[in-house]
């Protein structure tokens, strides 16, 4: 059959729009020209052994499958870490000197740590499995044979696909014929309306997604009306194909915590090793026996590696993540929580987010108040009433059995501005039922109803501003009919449109009784106008003193969305982000022209972006990273999956979402709130604070130890001060109950008055290293006098009393640290009741070990008369006293 086949090879090489790679210009080509383009008969469609072999060689209309690693390489990878490693290694050194118990658990730290990295790496399959859900399984097509239905994997480049209301778009089309043709395609580009579609060549090739309106995407949903449309893209060539193939390849970066973490036990590791080695050396060279010192170098890097951090850091989150649950944060990913209290940059979408995600009427003008500023909802009843009928009649918007509108947004917030003005469309309809319609069409750009009126038939029209107005003659206010000044109207409307509002224009006609022509043309005419209506999705309440709040802990908010620029920037305006900075709103059109030195320029600026692509979402959040910015990225459709999952955190939506969003995301909001953003960004900080806590408490504990055995030999004391087994019994009775219980230390004041943490900053800043040295110090000091003191005045009971003072010594030091600036005395004891009950429990432990014989036996240890035990209270008090008065320094200094 002619006509059919490959392209000629005369056929110029399609031009693209050169946004991620490039898109072939179809929403420009006329019918003929992607008749030729697609070798295809416009008319009846490809014949069905055409169609076979256009299959056989490109391959279903499917989703690109993923081919990643087995699950055993996954889960052996999870080894791979250097802290895994170090915690590894420390079970084997723990094991080795005796204490099974260490080893177990280090062993089921570094598993669970394994476990829950190899379900992480599934995500990205689950999001791509998510989004092949959305594929049409079916569709219906117009082949040389006739009309059938047939299987979406089935369709090729080529095809004529037929839609109507309810179908979802089985493959990228472009559309030939549209009778009322609507589609909602807020899932792939954030339009948050369905978008009246067209079968008109579009002059502009750069166009973004959402104002291609002669397209219709895969996985979208048509929502009016039917059209018929030729394919141009299948599987991974559609739009959705391209999202699935970024969400596939592209990598999630590490947390904040994960980098901070790995480099603090990097160089934790290395300089543990290099003083056992030292020690070891050293007690060689003294003439002490080898297998001493080598348990004893081997005991003291077990008891200075953290191995209880891992535990810590889980319980933390874990903890975080449950409080997060309680304010609507849902934490899918652990790490995190603590990503949160990092986040420089907000990027998040508008609808829904930080609007209501449901339409108002934000002003109204009659005839008469044209020039007025926006009329607010709650004054709506002031305007004309022949303004208000058309509100409430042409209007298909009705009430459910719950009692709550339903319908098109816009219909139903038309609706409920009439309604609370007095005007309800079912009570209206009893004396002024409808006889008629004319339905919506894109082409004319108007719907219309016909009621019974008190002198024959009355037309209500609605529409864009611009066609009403080639329709209407004369206008009507409150006082009666005047004439219509079309420049007043129309520079109403630009001024409504400039706040952001969707425009819409209504005008009436009446006739002595029900025309028997009911063409659009005959009735559509000789129109009346009545006044415009704007209409907006407003910001959430809740979002303004969120938006201040994270300008007041020097968060940056940038609003990333689908809309139109005008929506856009009102929304902005409103809510405060951006003010004085940068650009206005950079629109999609202009990403793609700029250069990655230009991009690089303008994501330090721009706070707004309006009609994004995927791949430019991506672009801007890399962008942002590359300057070292943590990025937390929210959004709700497929179009944002890719961004989410790259973002330092990705928060989805859990009632406005979709599937892909939600399994490509960190996190998900429960309420589709910007301000639980915040509060979990609050307990983020929390969290971290509680992290570093721990990290102070432990490197100073391990510290002092590490001091206690490097200088006893070289201050002539008796070696060792203190047997292996006391190191490790150190280390578990401190580190354990005692370091989780700083997990659930509460906020400290003014945590969201402050600057998120510098991107570079390691985890010991901000004194946190100097801390551990001067307190190890001092805790070592004690200890060493202690044992001196003890031995030099014949007491038998000296490394027990050194074992004693050292124990106790951190346990002060963790009372005194549960805030770094406040007194303990100011918190209460009472404050943290966790934390008061396991001191008081390891306190309990170290008598038992000293008075009960099963540990005496167990520990070597002797037991201490009255007086012994009140010295070694007394002076393991000292490290206490002095991190008060360091923190008492502190706060003068910062006062």
């Amino acid at each position: 059959m002619p006509g059919f086949g490959k392209a000629s090879a005369a056929t110029p090489p399609l031009k693209t729009d050169g946004i991620g790679g490039g898109r072939p210009l179809w929403h420009t080509r006329a019918a003929g020209r992607i008749a030729a383009d697609l070798a295809t008969d416009l008319a009846v469609g490809l014949p069905e052994d055409e169609a076979a072999r256009r299959l056989a060689a490109q391959g279903p209309n499917r989703l690109p499958e993923a081919h990643g690693r087995g699950p055993l390489r996954i889960f052996l990878s999870q080894f791979g870490d250097f802290l895994v490693v170090v915690l590894l290694a420390a079970a084997v050194v723990a094991g080795l000197v005796g204490e099974p118990g260490d080893a177990v658990a280090i062993g089921a730290i570094v598993l669970l740590d394994a476990i829950l990295g190899f379900v992480q790496e599934y995500r990205a399959e689950k999001a791509v499995a998510a989004l092949r859900a959305m594929a049409a399984p079916r569709a219906r097509v117009r082949r040389a044979e006739g009309e059938r239905a047939v299987a979406a994997a089935q369709i090729v480049p080529g095809d004529l696909v037929l839609l109507e209301a309810g179908n979802v778009v089985p493959a990228d089309l472009r559309l030939l014929e549209t009778a009322g043709l609507r589609i909602e395609e807020a899932a792939l580009t954030g339009e948050s309306s369905a978008v009246d579609k067209t079968a008109e060549k579009l002059a502009e090739a750069d166009l973004p997604l959402g104002d291609r309106c002669n397209l219709a995407f895969q996985g979208t949903v048509v929502a009016a009306g039917r059209g018929l449309g030729v394919t141009v893209a299948t599987g991974r060539e559609t739009e959705l194909g391209r999202i699935a193939t970024l969400l596939r390849e592209e990598e999630e970066v590490r947390t904040p915590l994960e980098r901070r973490l790995a480099r603090f036990t990097r160089r934790l590791a290395l300089a543990v090793l290099a003083l056992c080695a030292v020690i070891f050396a050293v007690g060689l060279a003294r003439g002490e026996e080898p297998v001493l010192m080598f348990l004893t170098a081997l005991s003291l890097a077990v008891a200075a590696i953290p191995e209880a951090l891992p535990a810590v850091v889980t319980v933390s989150l874990a903890l975080g993540a449950r409080r997060m649950v309680r304010r609507n944060a849902l934490i899918r990913r652990l790490p995190a929580v603590e990503t949160l209290g990092s986040v420089t940059y907000i990027c998040t979408d508008k609808t829904g987010t930080l609007t209501e995600n449901r339409m108002r009427v934000w002003a109204l003008r009659s005839v008469d108040a044209l020039g007025e500023g926006p009329r607010p909802l709650e004054e709506a009843e002031s305007a004309s009433r022949p303004l208000l009928l058309a509100l409430a009649l042409a209007n298909d918007a009705a009430r459910g059995a719950d009692g709550a509108l339903a319908g098109d947004p816009t219909e139903v917030a038309l609706a409920a501005a009439a309604a609370d003005a007095g005007y309800e469309r079912h009570p209206l309809e009893r004396t002024m039922p409808r006889r008629a319609e004319i339905p919506f069409s894109s082409e004319r750009g108007m719907m219309s109803t016909l009621h019974d009126g008190p002198q024959g038939v009355v037309l209500f029209a609605k529409g864009a501003p611009e066609r009403v107005l080639e329709h209407s003659v004369r206008a009507r206010g409150e006082r009666g009919f005047v004439p219509l000044d079309r420049e007043a109207v129309l520079a109403a409307a630009d001024r409504l449109a400039a706040e952001g509002l969707r425009v819409l224009a209504f005008a009436t006609r009446e006739f002595a009784a029900l025309p028997t022509d009911r063409s659009p043309q005959a009735l559509e005419d000789d129109l009346t106008f009545l006044g415009l209506a704007g209409l907006l999705d407003p910001p959430r309440g809740e979002a303004y003193d969120a938006v201040a709040e994270c300008r007041t802990a020097g968060i940056r908010v940038v609003m990333i969305t689908g809309d139109h620029p005008a929506t856009a920037a009102a929304i902005a305006r409103q809510l405060g982000i951006g003010e004085g900075e940068g650009p206005p709103v950079v629109a999609g059109r202009t990403l793609s022209h700029l250069s990655a030195n230009a991009l690089a320029e303008t994501v330090r600026t721009a706070r707004v972006y309006a009609r994004v692509a995927p791949e430019q979402k991506i672009a801007i959040v890399k962008a942002l990273q590359e300057q070292g910015e943590f990025v937390a990225m929210t959004g709700d459709g497929v179009n944002d999956a890719p961004a989410l999952r790259r973002a330092d955190i990705g928060i989805a939506m859990a009632k406005g979402g979709t599937d892909v969003a939600r399994e490509a995301a960190h996190m998900v909001l429960l309420d589709d709130n910007f301000a639980s953003i915040v509060a979990a960004i609050r307990e983020g900080r929390r969290i971290y604070d509680n992290i570093r806590k721990f990290v102070r408490y432990s490197l100073s504990s391990n510290s002092g130890e590490i001091w206690v055995l490097f200088l006893a030999p070289f201050l002539g004391l008796p070696v060792p001060p203190l047997l292996p087994i006391h190191i490790l019994w150190i280390n578990l009775v401190t580190d354990g109950l005692p370091g989780l219980a700083l997990a659930v230390e509460p906020a400290e004041p003014g945590v969201m008055r402050r600057p998120p943490r510098p991107p570079g900053e390691s985890i010991l800043a901000g004194g946190l290293w100097q801390h551990a040295v001067w307190v190890g110090l001092l805790m070592g000091a004690v200890a060493l006098f202690t044992e001196g003191w003890a031995y030099s005045h014949g007491e038998a009971h000296w490394r027990s009393m050194t074992f004693t003072v050292l124990t106790l010594s951190q346990l002060g030091h963790l009372l005194a640290i549960r805030s770094e600036r406040e007194s303990i005395f100011r918190l209460g004891l009472l404050s943290n009741l966790p934390l008061l009950g396991a001191v008081l429990i390891t306190f309990l432990l170290q008598v038992a070990a000293l008075f009960l014989p099963v540990f005496q036996a167990l520990l070597k240890t002797e037991p201490l008369t009255p007086g012994e035990l009140g010295i070694c209270l007394a002076l393991s008090s000292i490290v206490f006293f002095a991190v008060e008065i360091e923190k008492l320094f502190l706060r003068r200094r910062a006062r």
